[in-house]
């Protein structure tokens, strides 16, 4: 359901917030008011193309946002998984928005971050069904034609589509993967020698991934001894003496510091504590002393253990180079080359095993598809007679549909056998032609209004209609608005509408007004309801405000 939809410097639209209502919601006003921008935002919001001069004159861009409630479902679609993840998690509603410069730029955007207007369209499709004079006609889409027939033939129907669709899917799946099998049977042998030779050559260095690091700490030590031995030396000897214990060095000179304060009188505190401090140092520096001179024992030069380190080095280094830039990449690689090698030890029979999955597939598939091609030729002609039936209560007599089941130029297709096209022709004598070819933007909104009732199988919960008033009155706009009320009572439904007829029927009303101040126009959208409601019908009914009994009939309708 749409929530919110929040507009700004859109046209004739300084800035306008609609808190939208479960239900039917109408949208009214003057002509040439701002409804049409009202339908602009929302198509916009569906990924569509920004029209030229769309601005409103002195300002840097306009501004469109939209707050969804997020349907978790979604998230197991493939191609919206990813846009749902954008949402933290708790929350239940998603914000879609577009932004539009005064130049004709346009920027995308979904919870927050950036997007494209492909993206926008994905998801608002999901989210958003418009019928009118506009870009995004769903109906007019093959899949959503097959959606109005399979939804009509009801919930079994609906369980053995599903079937259909993983069983095709499975036979895709095992038929690429038996034809990406044999495309690589004549390099089979070459790409075993390349997996066997690459996992080989990490065998037998066996990295470890920390390896590397520890050989150059060792090589770098290795080609510095002369350097390590003159520090050590030179170390020792300022400490202690070559022979240690010479006079002059630094333990000495500590030595004879401690002496000189141990031989002080011990009747101050302080100097005694500097004395424990002294002798502390003392120790410290003898201590030192001894280590280096053990350290240059140990401390000489291998030339043989430097060139291991080397070739070793090196020959890690390579691998890195060629597998992933560290140790760890190379062992991934290696367990990949290993994977990569079983399965084409095991081609042969992985192909056996893939062509008895393909065959199993393909009679579960034909099976199911015959029992799905039958459902659907015994619904079509239900459904072309329920839909006439409702068209012509709708000012549409004498229109009819038609559905059209023709075979799948593959044979089988992901929804099934047949491709299905719904054909209409909208007034007696006319040749049927497909839906979107035909049916004005009133007359979409209308076919689209009885085949909503008629179980129609879609996700979609939020129903645009503009322009289904278009050439209807009386007993038939009533008709219509009764329809639109009926439909908002399992998804929300918005209608841009002229008629007093569907307009009382409404949950929520939003009135378009439009004034000028100078030279300056704005169109202001707001709620009404009470009075102002009264007044918005007497409007709509042609009457001035102080004609009671156009006022009197507003209230009848209302109150009806």
């Amino acid at each position: 359901m749409l929530r919110e939809l929040r507009i700004e410097n859109l046209l004739l639209i300084e800035r306008a917030e609609l808190r939208l209502e479960p239900g039917l919601n109408a949208i009214t006003g003057e002509t040439g008011a701002g409804k049409t921008v009202l339908a602009h935002s929302l198509d916009l919001l569906l990924g569509g193309r920004p029209k030229t001069d769309i601005v409103r004159p002195g300002a840097e861009e306009a501004w469109v946002e939209g707050a969804f409630d997020l349907d978790p479902a979604m998230g197991a679609d493939p191609d919206l998984a990813e846009l749902i993840e954008r949402v933290p998690a708790g929350e239940e509603e998603i914000v879609l928005a577009r932004r539009v410069s005064a130049a004709g730029r346009s920027s995308a955007f979904v919870a927050g971050r950036a997007a494209t207007a492909a993206v926008l369209k994905a998801l608002g499709g999901r989210l958003l069904a418009f019928y009118g004079q506009h870009e995004h006609r769903k109906l007019t889409l093959a899949s959503a034609q097959a959606e109005v027939l399979d939804g009509f033939a009801g919930p079994d129907h609906l369980e053995l589509r599903d079937a259909y669709r993983s069983a095709h899917a499975e036979a895709v799946a095992a038929e690429r993967e038996l034809g990406e099998l044999r495309d690589r049977e004549g390099a089979r042998e070459r790409d075993l020698d390349l997996l066997r030779f690459e996992l080989a050559e990490i065998e037998e260095l066996a990295p470890d991934p920390g390896e590397r690091d520890e050989l150059v700490t060792e090589r770098d030590r290795l080609q510095s001894v002369e350097g390590l031995r003159e520090a050590a030396a030179s170390a020792v000897a300022a400490l202690s003496g070559a022979e240690g214990g010479e006079e002059g060095t630094a333990t000495a000179t500590l030595a004879a510091a401690e002496g000189a304060l141990g031989r002080g009188p011990g009747s101050d505190p302080a100097l005694g504590e500097l004395h424990s401090r002294v002798a502390a140092i003392a120790v410290e520096a003898a201590d030192v002393a001894a280590e280096l001179r053990s350290y240059l024992d140990d401390l000489e030069a291998d030339p043989e253990r430097l060139e291991q380190v080397e070739s070793r080095l090196d020959a890690i280094e390579r691998l890195i180079r060629k597998h992933g830039g560290s140790a760890e990449a190379v062992l991934e690689h290696g367990e990949r080359c290993r994977a990569e090698i079983e399965q084409l030890e095991r081609a042969d029979q992985h192909a056996g095993e893939l062509e008895a999955a393909l065959a199993r597939a393909e009679r579960e598939r034909a099976r199911l598809g015959e029992e799905l091609s039958d459902s659907r030729g015994k619904a079509a002609p239900e459904l072309e007679s329920a839909v006439a039936a409702e068209l012509s209560e709708l000012a549409m007599d004498g229109a009819r549909i038609v559905v059209a089941l023709e075979p799948h130029p593959r044979g089988f297709g992901p929804s099934g056998r047949e491709s299905i096209e719904l054909r209409v022709a909208t007034n007696p004598g006319m040749p049927l032609a497909p839906l979107g070819e035909t049916a004005s933007g009133g007359e979409l909104s209308r076919v689209m209004l009885a085949l909503t009732g008629q179980g129609r199988g879609s996700e979609v919960e939020t129903l645009v209609f503009d322009e289904i008033d278009a050439g209807i009155g009386g007993k038939v706009a009533r008709r219509v608005g009764e329809r639109l009320r009926d439909l908002g009572e399992e998804r929300q439904v918005l209608c841009i509408t002229h008629l007093p007829q569907v307009a009382s029927l409404a949950a929520a009303h939003f009135r378009v007004h439009k004034s000028a101040a100078g030279e300056s126009t704005t169109a202001t959208v707001e709620r009404v309801g009470g009075d102002e409601l009264v007044a918005e019908i007497v409007r709509m009914l042609g009457a001035d405000g102080g004609d009671e009994a156009a006022e009197g009939h507003a209230r009848e309708l209302l109150a009806a």
